[in-house]
């Protein structure tokens, strides 16, 4: 049995919209907070694979199936993978610099022995004279002046200090798709053979970099689906081929910030979401939602104000990092979010405007706005739509309906990868050419659907065959 054959805990009225993704970390490695996270709105459960160990991990995917059995909701688990995450290696104390003052890198330099600032990263094989280095979260800001031997040369540009192991940020720097680093092609393997939906594929600067790891993916004999995270320059400057090209896409603000500038953050939040919209491709904003809830008990207000802008705006998911891996209030934080969502959805119902020029108009589009247009002149209560994939599913919402969807599908997989997906409520049924009519059936008896309700259905004369979504159905409960 999994989650899915469980009725919703709540009425479909009450659904929310925006899906909520958590991470897990010290402060939630447990069943007991896993289960409690489930329950208080996660959706979506972020495994960081910067830290900790694959025996750690399979344990936690073990107690995400398990609290999602018991709950009865389906949830998807993500692989974040850690990417060229470059960072200063290990000295001793703090390295105080000044303006002006030059400064040298090397990989793996012994800086009590040889004054060279040591890096976990050969740059000289990267980065080239005139380019932007930053350090510690952009707080030194530095300028390469020279590589030579292996070794760089930078003027620093402010005062402050150098601490160990803190990230550095190149925003002119061509990686020239080298990405995926050794640590994530084991991370990579390691997940082919877990109970993994998706894939974050992190510094991502172009749509080949998805391309070539979908092929390591389906290489591996994986399904899952990729995340973009979209944290560099390179990236915000390629943003629509990305966009197009990803099964889904994350506003990686901490980085994105450094690596461009924070005042351009909340405009390419809005690009991102927008082509999501226009592309069919869910979006997930990340990063500080609610930083302040690491250790505090109650969100500001400009947090709450920065959760309401992104499901304004028609974000598919919201994501807490540290405030449920190491936060002193992990559940509290995702019950604000949950809050802040329900109050947003109800009080300002999204409002989507697509261009009137959108290329490639597919049957499968034509199909989607034909159901939201029926299902709103009728004012019907929901939208179920028998999916194999989850593409018919996420035409649909791309488009932000009012009225909830329920997908039905033969694909536990698609089940939980339409989890983290907009007004999305999903099912993993048989594949039946009465699917639908059967689960309705079944909601009502369950009373998320009472009698009385109108329901629109999409569906296919081929139960379980992908892209064969040609009939709409109106039924009266």
């Amino acid at each position: 049995m999994d989650a899915t054959n469980r009725a919703p805990h709540v009425p479909i009225a009450d659904f929310k919209r925006t899906k909520i993704i958590v991470t897990i970390g010290p402060a939630t490695n447990d069943y007991k907070s896993v289960l409690a996270l489930m329950k208080s709105g996660a959706n979506g459960f972020r495994l960081n694979f910067s830290h900790g160990t694959n025996e750690e991990r399979v344990e936690q995917i073990a107690w995400i199936r398990k609290a999602s059995r018991e709950w009865g909701k389906p949830v998807a688990i993500i692989q974040d993978l850690q990417g060229p995450k470059i960072r200063l290696g290990d000295f001793e104390g703090i390295i105080t610099v000044r303006t002006g003052q030059s400064l040298v890198l090397a990989y793996n330099a012994d800086y009590e022995a040889t004054g060279m600032v040591p890096t976990q990263y050969d740059l000289s094989k990267k980065v080239k004279r005139g380019e932007r280095l930053y350090i510690f979260d952009g707080r030194i800001r530095t300028t390469i002046t020279s590589v030579q031997n292996g070794v760089v040369h930078v003027r620093v540009e402010n005062d402050g200090v150098l601490v160990k192991r803190k990230g550095i940020n190149l925003p002119d720097t061509d990686f020239g798709g080298d990405i995926i680093t050794e640590k994530d092609k084991k991370d990579i393997a390691f997940g082919s053979e877990q109970d993994i939906d998706y894939v974050a594929l992190s510094f991502v600067q172009s749509a080949n970099d998805l391309v070539r790891m979908r092929a390591r993916l389906r290489g591996l004999g994986s399904k899952s689906k990729i995340i973009a995270k979209i944290e560099t320059k390179a990236a915000a400057e390629n943003l629509e081929e990305i966009v197009n090209e990803a099964d889904m896409v994350m506003v990686a603000r901490g980085d994105l910030a450094i690596e461009t500038t924070p005042e351009s953050v909340p405009i390419l939040q809005r690009k991102i979401i927008g082509l999501g919209l226009k592309h069919a491709t869910p979006t997930i904003v990340a990063t500080q939602m609610l930083a302040s809830m690491t250790e505090m008990p109650e969100p500001t207000r400009a947090e709450v104000s920065d959760i309401a802008t992104a499901v304004i705006l028609g974000a598919d998911c919201v994501m807490l990092s540290d405030e449920t891996a190491v936060g002193k209030y992990p559940l509290q934080a995702v019950e604000i979010m949950k809050r802040v969502i329900l109050y947003v959805q109800k009080e300002n119902p999204l409002q989507v405007s697509f261009d009137a020029n959108q290329p490639d108009h597919t049957k499968q589009q034509a199909i989607s706005s034909a159901v939201i247009g029926l299902a709103s002149s009728i004012e019907a209560r929901a939208i179920v739509a028998e999916t194999q994939s989850g593409d018919t599913a996420l035409q649909i919402v791309a488009h932000r309906p009012i009225v909830p969807v329920i997908a039905v599908t033969s694909s536990l997989l698609t089940a939980q990868q339409l989890a983290i997906v907009y007004g999305t409520k999903s099912y993993n049924r048989p594949p039946d050419k009465l699917a639908a009519t059967k689960l309705t059936n079944w909601l009502h008896a369950s009373k998320v659907l009472k009698k009385g309700d109108i329901i629109v259905t999409v569906s296919g004369r081929y139960p379980g065959v992908v892209g064969m979504t040609d009939t709409i159905k109106v039924r009266v409960l």
